[in-house]
């Protein structure tokens, strides 16, 4: 049983712990995507000799 001067069962929830470890977890995943995918886009125009589309489209 609990005292009145113990914390709100919210205030002592791990939940924000394991938010911050999905985050990051998230953060790393994305980043690492991000970097193959502009390697592959890089190793993509080496091969055709074109320049950057994405700067192309944008100009337009």
């Amino acid at each position: 049983m609990r005292s009145p001067s113990d914390p709100p069962h919210s205030e002592t929830s791990r939940k924000p712990e394991r938010v911050t470890g999905r985050d990051d977890r998230l953060k790393a995943a994305l980043k690492a995507n991000m970097a193959r995918r502009k390697a592959q886009a890089k190793a993509r125009n080496a091969e055709d000799g074109t320049g950057d589309e994405m700067n192309e489209t944008k100009k337009d």
